[in-house]
């Protein structure tokens, strides 16, 4: 198969629609904008916090010493931190963003780690920083960020251990623990906000990718009438190395509407039309109920094939076609009548011809516009059994005879001469299937001038048969009393 069928599908699946209400949509979700600063916020309200601590945790009335002051240049150090973490941070490029902010996580932890020891280890500054660390390390990417975090962490208590060697006494003053709770209920308050800022933007998104998929179908029904279902599924499953170009045994089927371009002139536009759409949509129908494919409509001329999509073996799809054409004959049969009723005089007759043979089945065309159909000498001799056909006519080959005669009640034609084949060919006239034939018959049909009556005893219901009785006699009546000259 040619390549340029699927992107054609998509193309057409994705190009925005005038009708479509989502067109104008943006595609970005609302929340996107606070979730690329999301890691700036909180790594500013921690290492506020931290720093608050760390200032508290300042004996100011002590005279100044090593410790105090890398207390003080730690808390410089984290509010610095603050806006240069921002800086690489908005400088990465989308490709290795992801991996400048696990660093940036990473330092956190560390920082924090040193800022814990610094402070002493005081009780409820360093729980709630703990808390933190692991809150944010299992909210940001499961387990393997909280071993990272947690190694950070740890890597900054020790270094803090190292530089400050802290008092071993458990400090519990709440002056000290004033900065951490502040930052940890900030924190975790503008988290909550987050999450639900979050929530709401997944819920918004989730309704645009349901209108968005809604279109997509409605699309998707509105192309699959315009295709052969299998080219359809091998298409939307992502199989469309299956439609290679192949030889099969077919059967096909043509027909047309005689005088059909004078029933055009005869016509306005909108009631030719209708007519002719309500006449296709029936043959259409037909086709679906029998299994045949659609292969195309031109004008008024219809072309349907067996044993190309799901095959039931040669037999059954010769005797699926010519049973589809029987009850296409017998539906324009009652449209005739439709079409009269509507005061079009000139009479709806339709001829039809089947042929069964080995045809070539693919994807032919060039590569800016393809068609997937069915060619080859057998399709063109079905072709031309419905040219030879009379009004009303179903003439078929003797390859199909073959197949159904045992079924399918047949006239013999006889040699045809067909255009465009040397010799002529053998031809049958189809009668009807045989079980409806004889004392079994439940279709009767019968035309004459000023007479016409077809009577399908299957779709007569049990509770209309004392009427259809009752107009019977009531014609015969009628016309035994009449003296006709």
């Amino acid at each position: 198969m040619s390549p340029s069928i699927a992107p054609a599908i998509e193309r057409y699946l994705h190009t925005s629609d005038k009708d479509n209400p989502m067109q104008d949509r943006p595609k970005e979700a609302p929340g996107r904008n606070i979730d690329s600063r999301y890691p700036f916020y909180f790594r500013g309200l921690i290492c506020f916090a931290a720093a608050g601590t760390l200032v508290n945790a300042v004996n100011w009335s002590a005279p100044w010493d090593l410790d105090k002051a890398l207390t003080l240049g730690m808390a410089a150090v984290l509010l610095i931190y603050i806006g240069l973490a921002y800086r690489i941070s908005s400088r990465a490029s989308t490709g290795n963003a992801g991996a400048v902010q696990r660093w940036l996580s990473f330092t956190d932890a560390v920082l924090i780690g040193i800022a814990i020891a610094l402070t002493n280890f005081s009780l409820l500054p360093a729980l709630l920083f703990v808390t933190m660390v692991q809150f944010n390390a299992l909210t940001a990417g499961g387990g393997r960020r909280w071993f990272e975090h947690n190694t950070g962490l740890l890597l900054g208590v020790g270094t803090g251990y190292l530089i400050h060697k802290p008092a071993m006494v458990v400090n519990a003053d709440l002056t000290i623990s004033a900065a951490s709770l502040i930052g940890v209920f900030t924190y975790f308050c503008a988290y909550a906000f987050y999450t639900h800022k979050q929530i709401a933007a997944l819920k918004q998104e989730n309704q645009s990718l349901s209108a968005d998929q809604h279109v997509s179908k409605m699309r998707t029904y509105k192309l699959s009438k315009y295709l052969p279902q299998r080219l359809w599924r091998a298409v939307t499953n992502g199989k469309e190395s299956e439609l290679v170009t192949e030889r099969k045994l077919l059967t096909v089927f043509f027909s047309d509407i005689k005088d059909f371009s004078q029933l055009t002139e005869e016509l306005e536009a909108e009631t030719f039309t209708e007519l002719l759409n309500g006449y296709l949509s029936e043959m259409a129908r037909i086709a679906g109920q029998y299994g045949g494919t659609i292969d195309k409509f031109i004008g008024d001329a219809v072309m349907v094939v067996f044993g190309d999509d799901e095959s039931k073996g040669p037999k059954s799809d010769a005797l699926r076609c010519v049973a589809m054409a029987l009850a296409m004959r017998k539906r324009v049969t009652e449209m005739k009548q439709e079409w009269y009723n509507k005061g079009i005089s000139r009479p709806l007759q339709v001829r039809m011809g089947i042929n069964t043979g080995y045809c070539t089945v693919g994807i032919f065309g060039t590569a800016n516009h393809q068609s997937y159909t069915v060619m080859g000498t057998h399709v063109n001799l079905a072709a031309r059994l419905e040219g030879a056909a009379q009004p009303g006519e179903i003439l078929i080959s003797h390859e199909t005879w073959a197949l159904i005669k045992h079924s399918v009640m047949c006239r013999d034609r006889g040699l045809v001469n067909v255009k465009g084949f040397s010799t002529p060919v053998k031809v049958y006239q189809v009668t009807d299937l045989r079980k409806n034939l004889g004392g079994q018959q439940s279709y009767l049909e019968e035309h004459a001038p000023g007479f016409s009556m077809h009577m399908d005893l299957d779709k007569i219901r049990n509770y209309d048969r004392e009427k259809v009785l009752r107009s019977l006699e009531k014609a015969t009546d009628t016309l035994k009393k009449k003296v006709i000259i």
